[in-house]
């Protein structure tokens, strides 16, 4: 049932009138239909690109990633009908999450990865089912996820921007700084120049445009000039049960237990801090519910695990977008569905866009995850510190032996600092020390 919005009334009468319309509401109203569709197209335009970049950077077909996004955003808009877990997140395939993907594809190869994703879907759900997530955030503070996300941002930067001084097979000489390669860097420095001039100036705004404007430009250039095109190949997607291969050891299955659980607890924190920024932008300022959130993503990674599929989230790159285009329901994360799902069956169409594009969009992607480092610094020097040294960590040695490695460092120098300096016994050192980070995390609660 669609209720009505009186714009003389105030926003929490506004809110009293949404939510007394019962279930449905998060997920249509007749009343935004046309502000929802539009927002749907201009953000699956947008999602295309990205997630073909995500694909690329987690070693899975791209066709894969976004016959994953089509089926999340179907997921995601199927559930806000009767448990919505914010209302304008669009649901896609996490850049965060991409180098652990590509962990995973080269430690277990591409057959095991099916029955990854559905190993973590399961835990997910029990972390759903007994609402863990609380504890999961008390046990990982805040700071270490942003030192985390920025050692994933710095993989994708340096991923990338081989893309912005690779050039044709043909077009290769013995002089690396031949005439084609000065110009094919000419041409990246010009599109991330003008990519960066139309973000600073509709990010506020309309964000898809640089996204549109980068794509458009460069699929007109690369008819005038000779430059590598990114290349999709056609997939079969088929479905079958997501069983680990038989040559499988029981070491190895070990081993991939401790990788579910990692993808499956960053895959729950990212989406816990994602709610918390799509809460603060939603144009009605509708709580979000985090557990409903959880329930919709660990259904879709189920489901996805059938077809070979990826994780999902609602990232926050997305979601922004299709607030921005005036999405008010979650009806326009089905209309981002719907536009992906035709290039998914028609990728053909993808085989225009030149890398340099992708290469701009890409390495955007991977600052912005460098960049916020910067959300530490309110909680102080030593989470700024820890924080950088998990970021080097997790580039250096790897996702999970850096963010190990990191709430190691952590839980010693805490131990130390109360034990040498106050004298503390050692059971108050960690009574302390789980106070202090539920105390980190209390924002995202």
């Amino acid at each position: 049932m669609a209720t009505h919005i009186d714009k003389g009334l105030s926003t929490d009468r506004q809110l009293e009138n949404l939510n007394s319309s019962g279930y449905g509401s998060a997920a249509f109203q007749a009343q935004y239909f046309f502000r929802d569709t539009a927002a749907g197209l201009i953000t699956g335009a947008m999602a295309i690109p990205l997630s073909i970049g995500i694909a690329i950077m987690s070693d899975y077909p791209i066709k894969v990633g976004l016959a994953t996004v089509v089926f999340a955003s179907f997921i995601g808009w199927l559930f806000a009908w009767f448990r919505p877990g914010n209302y304008i997140g669009s649901p896609g395939i996490a850049a965060g999450l991409a180098p652990v993907l590509a962990l995973g594809v080269a430690s277990f190869g591409w057959e095991n990865m099916a029955f990854c994703i559905f190993l973590t879907a399961i835990m997910q759900a029990i972390i759903w089912k007994f609402n863990w997530q609380r504890y999961l955030l008390v046990a990982v503070p805040v700071y270490l996820v942003e030192g985390l996300l920025a050692g994933v941002g710095l993989k994708i930067f340096l991923k990338f921007f081989e893309f912005t001084y690779e050039i044709p097979v043909e077009m290769v000489t013995e002089n690396f700084w031949n005439e084609a390669r000065i110009q094919m860097v000419a041409i990246s420095a010009a599109g991330v120049a003008a990519f960066l001039f139309l973000f600073a100036k509709f990010k506020d705004k309309q964000p898809a445009i640089p996204y549109f404007m980068l794509i458009i430009g460069g699929v007109i250039l690369a008819q005038f000039v000779s430059v590598p095109m990114i290349t999709v190949e056609d997939v079969d997607l088929h479905f079958k049960l997501p069983l680990p291969a038989a040559d499988v050891t029981l070491m190895m299955l070990g081993y991939m237990i401790l990788f579910c659980a990692m993808l499956a607890i960053v895959d729950v924190i990212e989406q816990v801090m994602s709610n918390a920024a799509i809460e603060k932008i939603d144009p009605l300022k509708r709580k979000t519910n985090s557990n409903n959130s959880l329930l919709a993503i660990w259904v879709a990674n189920l489901g996805s695990s059938f077809f070979h599929g990826m994780t999902n989230l609602d990232g926050l790159a997305k979601s922004t977008t299709n607030r921005l285009a005036g999405a008010m329901t979650k009806f326009s994360v089905l209309i981002v569905g719907s536009v992906v799902c035709f290039f998914t069956f028609n990728v053909q169409y993808l085989d225009y866009l030149p890398k340099f594009a992708l290469a701009a969009i890409m390495l955007f992607t991977g600052y912005k995850m460098i960049a916020g480092l910067v959300h530490v610094t309110h909680y102080g020097s030593y989470a700024l510190t820890l924080a950088v040294i998990t970021a080097a960590l997790v580039f250096k040695v790897g996702i999970f032996e850096g963010l190990l490695a990191a709430m190691a460092i952590h839980g010693v120098i805490h131990y130390m600092v109360y034990t040498k300096h106050e004298q503390t016994p050692g059971k108050e050192v960690i009574k302390r020390y789980f106070r202090s980070l539920k105390s980190d995390n209390s924002n995202l609660q």
